[in-house]
């Protein structure tokens, strides 16, 4: 079709430009240039997608503990981190509920999705994930409610061969600062019809040792993962896949809870731990090319259920609370994709059904007697969301791509009766879409632009939560949330020669009917603050996102990322202020020096700027110094030795300097100097 002259340069594009990793060893058997993204629910090369996108390749997400440590640094991204285990991507200045997360094709957003940071992308195991395709902004079309910051998109690697063979991979690392180790391995075996693959992982880390050498306890956690695959492929044109996909951690400490915060002289809590944290992922797809209407349709069919199970007891409190919690999400997605001279097009529908369990045990550790106590969420609720969508993109010319979707969504939330509080029925019908326009300025240059109009709908979180919350605060139900809406506008400009790549995107969106903790005035009997979300905030967020790689000589390149963003937002009564858990300045620089054929040096420095432009919620939270958080750079060095085409041994010192620092808005302090080192084999 129309640019396949480059299509390869634009794959490139995808590794170096947007991705902005630095050039690494990797495993394939396909060439490089035939990498396509599937962020407009198509292959298509990066040069054919107006929006904004950031690619994590394989071997930045194989050389991460957890899957989220690899969003890092990233165009356009912010990486949080409340404790250990966990991690939350910002984009755009949202996060949680306010991003889909979404796992080969289907939603990792459930019911009991925070509208802040959440802990449920870091179990997605990272052992097999082929990439990470994340889109920021548009288009809300194909994916509906939550996609309003963005997507974040894993895709898991699929057993495939041309012919009869194996192949598999072994791992282990270890570093200092987390006291982690790592063990992961994978085999496949198969032939061009049928192949199978099945993978397997575990982390375990220490207590975190921050700058300066101070060890941060109780911190450390066990992470496990297996992933069981089966590709089926009967003939050319069609092809199916079963999948099922288990991670656990078993304890993971709530670190912000059990030691001071600040403005703290106690820890919130005595104990706190998400114990266990689960994600089962059973997945069935069939594919079929050149079928009905000639195009090529894929089917989902998917069951996620994630368990997330706490054991707390509040600071020096005589009574320890077991909640059980959990999520079943149950999927059908049908999409669509056809191509011709003139265009391309997607048309789709899902379905989805999610059932809440949850119970809370409050247990006296003196007498140990026990009583059932009103539950986070109100036991038995339910969510259910029917979509259609439909995207056109249409060529005119040889320089102008013009796109354009519509999606109609349905979404019924029912909670049960819980105590006091009655049940109720919400129902959200709602419209999302968008625009796009690409321009080839030149084979090598482009313009875009885009505009989006998306929502997000209250999901059970926002309707039902019950109970303490971090932050001494306690929160009531509020049975008369709306959708939040936000509309969307990008401009950018992007160039993927041979010698150099770049991207820079500005963007504006407007954030209405936003929903916000509010504090009701009123206290509990142990004193905290009782709060209620409403649909009482506006917010208005800019920024710009940079993100290039220079060829300095033909053994020294340069990477270079920067994210700027800006928010204000209006609360109930009209009053302005910063708008919340919006990151600092922040990138990343380096340089990546091919010292032989088979060695590898990379130095880099992560950075942040100051962040004291803070919300009277950000002033609140312990996790955040209410004069706001200090600026930090670190230097890092990392070296890389290929012995030969399946052996690899790297050496990272990280933090080379040992400064204290913390992330914006996390909730425990970043590792201090840390050596980390990793030894891959494979077959």
């Amino acid at each position: 079709m129309r640019r396949r002259s480059i299509v390869g340069n634009a794959c490139i594009a995808a590794l170096y430009v947007v991705g902005c990793g630095p050039p690494a060893y990797a495993q394939t058997d396909e060439p490089i240039e035939e990498i396509q993204v599937t962020a407009t629910r198509r292959p298509a090369s990066v040069s054919e997608i107006s929006a904004a996108l950031t690619i994590i390749t394989t071997e930045e997400i194989a050389r991460s503990k957890l899957v989220t440590d690899s969003l890092a640094a990233k165009p356009g991204v912010f990486l949080q981190q409340t404790t250990p285990g966990q991690g939350a991507a910002i984009i755009r200045g949202l996060k949680g509920s306010e991003v889909l997360h979404i796992v080969d094709g289907m939603r990792l957003n459930n019911a009991i999705f925070r509208n802040a940071p959440t802990q449920y992308l870091a179990l997605v195991a990272p052992g097999t994930i082929d990439r990470i395709e994340i889109v920021r902004g548009a288009p809300a079309s194909l994916y509906g409610s939550d996609a309003v910051g963005g997507v974040v998109q894993a895709l898991s690697r699929v057993p495939h061969f041309e012919s009869a063979g194996s192949r598999g991979e072994a791992y282990v690392a270890a570093d200092t600062a987390d006291l982690a180790n790592v063990l992961r391995a994978s085999a496949e075996f198969g032939d061009e019809h049928l192949a199978f693959l099945a993978s397997g992982e575990y982390l375990e880390t220490g207590d975190r040792r921050t700058g300066g050498g101070e060890r941060i306890g109780p911190s450390g956690y066990t992470s496990k993962g297996v992933r069981f695959a089966m590709s089926a492929t009967p003939s050319d044109t069609e092809s199916w896949l079963f999948d099922v996909q288990l991670a656990r951690q078993p304890a993971t400490p709530r670190v912000d809870e059990l030691v001071p915060g600040f403005g703290q002289t106690e820890p919130s809590s005595s104990e706190f731990l998400f114990a266990p944290s689960d994600r089962l992922f059973a997945h069935v797809r069939h594919t079929r090319d050149d079928w009905l209407l000639d195009a090529s349709w894929r089917f989902d069919l998917g069951w996620q259920r994630i368990t997330d199970d706490r054991v707390s007891r509040d600071y020096l409190s005589d009574v320890r609370s077991y909640e059980r919690n959990a999520s079943d999400l149950f999927g059908v997605s049908v999409n669509a994709a056809g191509e011709s001279a003139s265009g391309a097009w997607v048309l789709g529908a899902e379905i989805y059904h999610d059932d809440v369990a949850s119970s809370r045990t409050e247990e006296d550790i003196a007498t140990g007697a026990a009583q059932d106590v009103a539950p986070r969420f109100p036991d038995g609720s339910t969510m259910d969301q029917a979509a259609i969508f439909g995207s056109y993109s249409r060529y005119l010319g040889d320089r102008h791509t013009l796109s354009g979707g519509l999606r109609f969504s349905a979404i019924e939330t029912s909670l049960p009766e819980a105590g006091p509080v009655p049940g109720i029925e919400v129902s959200q019908d709602d419209f999302s879409a968008d625009l796009g326009w690409v321009f080839d300025v030149t084979a090598e240059a482009q313009l875009t632009a885009n505009l989006g109009l998306g929502f997000r709908a209250p999901n059970v979180f926002d309707l039902g939560t019950l109970g303490n919350r971090p932050g001494n605060r306690y929160n009531i139900p509020n049975p008369d949330l709306d959708s939040e809406h936000i509309t969307h506008i990008d401009v950018g400009a992007r160039r993927h020669g041979e010698r150099w790549q770049l991207e820079v995107v500005a963007f504006l969106l407007h954030y209405n009917d936003r929903i916000a903790s509010v504090l009701t005035g009123d206290t509990t009997a142990d004193g905290r603050d009782v709060i209620q979300s409403r649909n009482v905030a506006t917010a208005e967020i800019a920024g710009v996102e940079f993100g290039g790689k220079f060829e300095l000589t033909p053994s020294l390149t340069a990477d270079v990322v920067l994210n700027v963003v800006r928010g204000e937002q209006a609360d109930a009564n009209g009053a302005d202020e910063p708008a919340d858990r919006i990151p600092p300045l922040n990138g990343r620089a380096g340089l990546a020096w091919r010292a032989a054929d088979d060695v590898l040096v990379e130095p880099y420095l992560v950075f942040a700027a100051p962040q004291d432009r803070l919300s009277e919620r950000d002033v609140q939270d312990s996790r955040i110094d209410p004069n706001g958080t200090p600026g930090w750079m670190t230097a890092n060095v990392r070296i890389t030795l290929n012995l030969g085409e399946n052996w690899q041994l790297a050496a990272e010192i990280q933090n080379l300097f040992d400064q204290r620092y913390r992330a914006h808005g996390s909730g425990i302090d970043a590792v201090g100097r840390n050596l980390f080192v990793s030894a891959r084999a494979g077959w």
